[in-house]
C-alpha cells in the first residue's frame, strides 16, 4: 500500500533539478563552520545538500528521509563532491540509531505530519 506522504516527496525529488538547490542552507553553513567536527545526523534530509556540505567539512554524516528518490539524488551529489554519507530510507521509528550517538543533529526545514512532530523532536534529542 502506498503512503501519500512518501509519494509526495518521491514525486517532488524525481526530477532532474534539485528542489532546493545543491548549496547548503545558509544558516546551517554558518553554524557548522563554528562547531568542532564530529558525528552529525540529518533527519528528513531530502536530496542531500546539507549532508554533503557537512561531509565536505569533514563531518561523519548520517542522514535519513522517507524518499528513495531523495536518497538517489543525495548519493549523486555526494559522488559529484567526492564525499561519502550514510543515508537510510525510512521513518525515524524504523531506523536503528542509539542514544548519544551523534555530536550534532541538523533539522533544517523538515516537514513532518503534525501528529508526529513532538515524538520526532523528543526522540531526536535522545541521540545527542
Amino acid at each position: 500500500m502506498s503512503d501519500p506522504w512518501t509519494d509526495r516527496w518521491n514525486e517532488r525529488y524525481n526530477k532532474e533539478e534539485f528542489a532546493f538547490g545543491e548549496q547548503p542552507n545558509e544558516y546551517l553553513k554558518e553554524q557548522l563552520e563554528k562547531l568542532k567536527i564530529g558525528t552529525i545526523l540529518f533527519p528528513a534530509e531530502g536530496e542531500g545538500r546539507n549532508a554533503v556540505f557537512a561531509a565536505k567539512l569533514g563531518w561523519n554524516v548520517s542522514a535519513f528521509d522517507i524518499s528513495i528518490e531523495g536518497k538517489k539524488k543525495a548519493f549523486r551529489l555526494a559522488e559529484a563532491n567526492q564525499v561519502k554519507i550514510d543515508y537510510q530510507v525510512g521513518e525515524l521509528q524504523t531506523l536503528d540509531y542509539r542514544s548519544e550517538q551523534f555530536d550534532a543533529i541538523a533539522l533544517i526545514y523538515a516537514h513532518f505530519p503534525a501528529e508526529i512532530k513532538s515524538y520526532y523532536h523528543k526522540t531526536l534529542s535522545q541521540y545527542l
